[in-house]
């Protein structure tokens, strides 16, 4: 397979995982309306550092341990809890009225100020803890794309680049589309229809974490 074989095929791959709902599609959603535009990349930037680094510790030899069944247990434990939890407090804020959709610019001040009391975690760890919670995304990497891993490196260096360039260009690029649709509707919502975004965000993390650890124990 050719650079540019590798490059467009990883493209497409990568569109293909990119575009099925998960948790980072559901935070990607929550994050755009509370904080605008620009939490989508930076949720990306922490999926894409995160992603960087496991593709260098499957060519030191860790395809084999993060398939291991005990490690998918434990990756499936914490990842559901960690996700319960994310839910839960999502749910929980938008029931209780404490997040806040910044409507007009005399506003903001005040809503920023409300909203760094209550959520201190950066946008970049977000992406990080997110994907790391998911263990499909793990298990993916393992299998598939420790398969396209072998492939690129055929090619070298170059080879690898190719894959990686292709690969994040696909989340960059869908996840761009949805926070510029997501960001672009803000002026037509109001704090009651943002609250209840956010909330069933929260309930799906729940379900979605719930069936992580029902799995683990399975």
């Amino acid at each position: 397979m050719d650079l540019g074989a590798i490059f467009i095929t990883a493209l497409v791959v990568g569109f293909s995982g990119a575009a099925m709902p998960g948790p980072l599609m559901t935070v990607t959603i929550g994050e755009v309306v509370r904080r605008g535009f620009i939490a989508g990349p930076l949720l990306i930037v922490g999926h894409a550092l995160l992603e960087v680094l496991l593709v260098l510790l499957l060519l030191w030899g860790a395809a084999e341990i993060l398939l291991a069944e005990q490690v998918q247990i434990i990756i499936a434990l914490a990842g559901g809890a960690f996700l319960i939890y994310l839910g839960w407090t999502m749910y929980r804020n938008a029931r209780r009225g404490r997040v806040y959709l910044q409507l007009a610019p005399e506003a903001e001040g005040i809503a920023d100020k409300q909203v760094a009391e209550r959520y201190k975690m950066h946008p970049v760890l977000a992406g990080i803890l997110v994907s790391l919670s998911n263990p499909y995304w793990s298990i993916w990497w393992a299998t598939i794309g420790l398969a396209y891993i072998t492939t690129a490196m055929a090619r070298g260096t170059t080879g690898l680049l190719a894959f990686m360039s292709g690969h994040l260009l696909a989340d960059f690029i869908w996840y761009g589309f949805i926070s510029g649709a997501v960001a672009g509707g803000r002026r037509f919502l109001n704090q009651q229809f943002y609250r209840g975004v956010v909330a069933v965000c929260g309930i799906f993390l729940v379900v979605l974490g719930s069936y992580f650890v029902y799995s683990g124990l399975a």
